[in-house]
């Protein structure tokens, strides 16, 4: 039976603005039950208490702590390896806010920069451009939040931080030197770290085969594709990566036969 359910966000628990169907009563199902949830974003637009908030206003209440983001992972990480560093960061304004909360030292001088991180950026221009450009010819570190190509939107998709990375490694002929997102190890020990729970003990539901169910997969424990995100029937047939199951929706998550839900069933039926 899975103690721990890990839900991607986008594209998989909502849309945009708009929640997915069902997916406030499965949440809901899942904590009566006594199972522990935590919410994956790779997109580091918003702060952890943003995420909670948002989830809170679509009906799924949510406390900071059960939102595992790219952001907080790039801090946890950089807190490790290297907490007094001097950081560019080609991201918007929460991203920054948060790591300069976190005490790191921000510039924009290419001579001072130690770590150029590059992130999801709506505001990315030719002068964030060339300050990242001249910092890593110069020696600093290029590591990034996510490897995301796009980004799920209600209506479509938008370009995420691939294109990013892929320009900088373009102009610097330097390979970005980790991204800590999914489907990155570090992220989900970090989520593994705030359930306290092990690998064998979870499931991850998400919405892209190359990052959730990879990363699950790589992770050693089981995985549930949605096809309510990127990933359609067509990429799905086409994928090496192979999901241990596949739902239409979150909705269907207890009808499912996962261990851990079963048991959950009578109550989806009784519930309103």
């Amino acid at each position: 039976m899975f103690k721990g359910f890990i839900f991607d966000l986008d594209g998989t628990v909502y849309l945009g603005e708009r929640l997915i169907p069902g997916a406030d009563r499965i949440i809901r199902l899942l904590r009566e039950g006594g199972r522990k949830v935590v919410f994956l974003s790779n997109k580091p637009l918003y702060t952890r208490e943003d995420y909670a908030a948002k989830l809170t206003r679509l009906g799924i209440p949510t406390t900071p702590s059960e939102v595992v983001n790219s952001t907080f992972v790039l801090i946890r990480y950089l807190q490790r390896v290297a907490p007094d560093a001097k950081v560019f960061v080609m991201g918007e304004l929460p991203f920054v806010a948060e790591m300069a909360k976190a005490g790191f030292r921000l510039t924009e001088d290419p001579h001072e920069i130690e770590y150029v991180v590059a992130a999801f950026d709506r505001t990315f221009d030719y002068r964030k451009f060339n300050i990242a450009f001249q910092a890593i010819k110069k020696g600093a570190h290029f590591i990034a939040t996510n490897p995301d190509r796009t980004c799920p939107v209600e209506g479509g998709e938008l370009p995420d931080c691939a294109g990013i990375i892929a320009a900088l490694e373009a102009v610097t002929q330097k390979s970005v030197e980790i991204i800590v997102g999914k489907p990155s190890p570090i992220t989900v020990q970090t989520a593994l770290e705030v359930m306290g729970l092990g690998a064998a003990e979870c499931i991850l539901i998400g919405d892209r085969l190359e990052t959730d169910i990879r990363m699950g997969l790589e992770a050693g424990m089981k995985t549930a594709l949605v096809m309510t995100g990127v990933t359609d029937a067509k990429m799905l047939e086409a994928s090496p990566v192979r999901p241990d199951y596949v739902l239409q929706s979150i909705a269907d998550l207890l009808n499912s036969g996962i261990p851990g839900t079963l048991r959950l069933r009578k109550k989806l039926k009784m519930s309103p």
